[in-house]
């Protein structure tokens, strides 16, 4: 039988594909996270399947769109109906661990934002499971293992299998109020911890961001390096095992709160930042679902401790973009704590390292902050680097591919069939070829200031040209990325593009045919 290779995927939160030392940014080093584009490949092309977290990270595990999942946006658990690529290769013998953030599952315990319809006062309206058109299991208690109040019973620990992990250490929500499995470890480290959590709490700054939280946790105490001593811990107590293992580190950050720790704080400066060009344009407009945005912050509607779009200021975007790369700085030294665990314990040269990350964060451009139902590149482009010690090294390619596909390449790399149904491609690194375009779906129960209760759109990216449609709007938005990179020219109404709309159009929906289910397959002929 010939060796399976063991798989790291190192993903982060809300990391642009612009927002990497290797990717060309002027001043972000991250000389771990290069070191692995330099014995691997990137790709500079790569897509999500939706940019939020819940619906792309059920797309990484299922290698489904969030259509065929079912997970269409955040709030929704991933059911256990679902095939995950990580069952698959523990079927096929591998060990499979997931250390960090999960986000399968609601971690707020909120209640959703979506009220049920109103019922008419003539008509008899089921009560559950009849209230909905698709019985789910969501009662459950396994659908709960996120939520906080899991986390406050007795000694909770995540049942296993996890959709196919069998050992996980679970980190839930963001920044230095993070929880699961790392509050235990952060209470041994120090006993002070809860004094020195939250904004309430945290150390004198002059930043005017939103959510700018300079916390008092010490770096040494925060979530970033609590995954990473895990990870390292959990490789070098393997050192001596034959068996082949898929390990997912899986960072909260980058996010806001734009709360780095300790020295990565004033590490970079807001001046220091290249200026969004929405800003430097003075001949913009702003398209009206910015407006909206623009307009709700004006009037002092905007949520600015949310996590849906809020506008900002051009300072506000260049001190956002300094934190942020701050966090990134301090997960690259996180990245580097894994990858020498490789090194020490002889598995460096069997192992495939991967990087990407689920969505990306305005960070000021088109003047926003965080991201919502636009679809601009700097939420929707991720990074993405496969580094294969069997593979080519220090190369970069256009070709296009998305979260989906993840999953599906560590198969075949592992040389495991994929099930009947996933719709992931295996991309060049495992002999495969890139997607014709990217197709990503987009859902929120959130009221949306210029597209109304639970926005939708879809949008198709083939390369050159990205085009999305809006449910329940007239607008839509087309672009040519080759000669309006930053997005500030939409071309969907100019009668000069109609043949690359309609070419874009016949894409999107053929490319929405594919991926209609064909599981389960059939049991018989009729």
């Amino acid at each position: 039988m010939l060796k399976r290779p063991n798989f790291i995927l190192f993903i982060t939160d809300q990391h642009r594909a612009d927002f990497l030392g290797c990717y060309g940014h002027p001043v972000l080093k991250t000389p771990n996270i290069d070191r692995l584009a330099d014995t691997g490949i990137r790709f500079d092309k790569f897509y999500v399947t939706s940019p939020v977290c819940m619906p792309n990270r059920a797309s990484l595990m299922t290698c489904r769109m969030p259509s065929s999942h079912g997970v269409r946006a955040n709030g929704i658990p991933l059911e256990r109906r679902n095939v995950t690529f990580v069952e698959v290769l523990k079927a096929a013998g591998y060990e499979t661990v997931l250390i960090g953030k999960s986000h399968l599952q609601n971690f707020s315990g909120r209640p959703s934002m979506i009220e049920p319809p109103v019922t008419r006062p003539d008509h008899f309206r089921a009560d559950r499971p009849l209230d909905q058109s698709v019985r789910t299991e969501y009662q459950d208690p396994f659908f709960r293992v996120e939520e906080p109040d899991f986390w406050d019973g007795p000694q909770p620990k995540v049942p296993t299998p996890f959709y196919g992990f069998d050992h996980v250490e679970l980190v839930t929500g963001h920044g230095d109020a993070a929880g699961g499995d790392y509050v235990q470890w952060l209470a041994e480290r120090d006993a002070d911890a809860a004094s020195k959590i939250g904004v309430k709490n945290q150390l004198p700054h002059d930043y005017s961001c939103p959510q700018a939280v300079r916390t008092a946790v010490a770096p040494e105490h925060y979530s970033t390096t609590y995954i990473a001593e895990r990870a390292a811990k959990w490789i070098e107590d393997r050192k001596d095992s034959d068996k082949p293992f898929f390990l997912m580190v899986s960072w909260p950050d980058p996010h806001h709160p734009f709360n780095p720790p300790g020295k990565y704080w004033d590490m970079y400066k807001p001046e220091e930042m290249a200026l969004p060009a929405a800003f430097a344009a003075n001949d913009w407009t702003p398209p009206f679902h910015v407006a909206a945005a623009i307009r709700e912050r004006e009037e002092g509607r905007a949520n600015l401790a949310g996590m849906s779009t809020v506008a900002c200021s051009a300072r506000e975007a260049l001190e956002a973009r300094a934190l942020t790369c701050g966090l990134i700085a301090m997960i690259d030294d996180a990245l580097g704590t894994v990858v020498s665990s490789l090194d020490r314990t002889g598995r460096a040269d069997d192992t495939v390292k991967i990087f990407t990350s689920d969505h990306g964060d305005h960070l000021g451009d088109h003047r926003l902050l965080f991201k919502g139902a636009e679809q601009y590149e700097q939420i929707t482009r991720v990074p993405f680097i496969w580094s294969d010690p069997e593979g080519k090294a220090g190369e970069q390619t256009g070709a296009i591919g998305q979260t989906l596909d993840i999953g599906t390449t560590i198969l075949e790399r592992a040389m495991v069939e994929a099930p009947v149904g996933m719709q992931g491609i295996k991309l060049p690194v495992a002999g495969g070829e890139g997607r014709r375009a990217a197709l990503i779906q987009y859902d929120h129960q959130k009221t949306d200031p210029a597209f109304g209760p639970q926005p939708r759109v879809h949008t198709l990216h083939d390369g050159r040209w990205r085009l999305s449609l809006y449910h329940g709007s007239d607008f839509g938005e087309l672009y040519d990325l080759e000669a309006d990179p930053e997005e500030l020219s939409n071309l969907f109404d100019n009668p000069a593009a109609t043949c690359e709309k309609v070419r874009l159009m016949e894409m999107l929906a053929r490319a929405e045919i594919a991926v209609v289910d064909r599981a389960p397959g059939p049991t018989g002929q009729a």
